[in-house]
């Protein structure tokens, strides 16, 4: 996917992307970060081929994104919106899950493989005849990533996917989204998400303000303050550590890492 010089403003005059220019490669795990009004969702659905941008170009797998070509190219990607309610319609969890294989005209017998296999996925065995609008928001939210899925689209874009969720809930969607092996763009208030699920972060602010590996992001105190953005607080301890001991480390991402520098600076202390 490429966009170039892309612009876009809405129908009210509000400017919400500014020559934005990016490519993201099959395979990636980009995540897409920034304050509110930043353009996050606008830039999702402009990937994703259900906004067309005031200027620039867009790419969805080597095709140039015309309104005659949209459709076809939508049928590469899955979007969970950020309201489960925006997404889920149908009368039953089974049907809402169906939905997007049987209008990509699969055989019955494929449609009843990738629903059982995206609900076994999405943890919601037993909820097929559910009525969908009658769920928790989390349960809620487990039925679209579901449908996402059916779709064994080889491009997920996702919109805010572990917001209002609880802890469980959200541990889970991140369970779910670090077993799937297609292309990920998910834009995310969630720093820890981010840094858990990706190896690539753009800090949007109508424009790109950085692009590099998680790992520099967190290191760049300007980036994070220009974008309202805070580090995780396992992340904000480890660097008060650094600095009020003035040890020199990177800082970590995962517990796990954070774990590993601990004890190698109480070895290197003798502790």
């Amino acid at each position: 996917m490429k966009l170039i010089n892309v612009s876009y403003t809405y129908a009210d005059g509000v400017r919400a992307l500014e020559n934005v220019s990016l490519t993201i490669s099959e395979g990636e795990r980009v995540a897409i970060v920034g304050p509110n009004g930043a353009g996050k969702s606008t830039l999702l659905r402009i990937l994703a081929g259900l906004y067309f941008p005031s200027t620039g170009n867009v790419e969805i797998m080597g095709t140039t994104l015309s309104r005659k070509d949209a459709e076809r190219l939508r049928k590469n990607i899955g979007f969970l919106f950020q309201d489960p309610d925006d997404q889920i319609f149908m009368p039953t969890v089974w049907d809402d899950v169906a939905f997007g294989p049987i209008n990509l005209g699969l055989p019955e017998d494929e449609v009843k493989k990738r629903v059982r296999e995206a609900i076994r996925m999405a943890g919601i065995e037993g909820y097929e005849e559910r009525v969908p609008h009658h769920l928790s928001f989390g349960e809620k939210k487990r039925v679209a990533i579901a449908g996402v899925l059916a779709m064994e689209a080889p491009i997920l874009l996702l919109d805010e996917p572990t917001a209002n969720l609880d802890p469980q809930g959200r541990r889970d969607l991140v369970n779910i989204l670090d077993s799937v092996s297609q292309t990920v763009v998910l834009a995310t208030h969630d720093l820890s998400v981010a840094f858990e699920l990706t190896n690539r972060a753009i800090v949007l602010k109508k424009s790109v303000i950085f692009d590099g590996k998680p790992s520099e992001l967190v290191e760049r105190p300007d980036v994070l303050a220009s974008a309202n953005l805070e580090l995780p607080s396992m992340l904000r301890l480890m660097d008060r550590w650094r600095r009020t001991s003035d040890r020199k480390f990177h800082l970590p991402l995962t517990i796990d890492e954070a774990l590993r520098i601990i004890n190698e600076e109480c070895r290197k202390n003798g502790i």
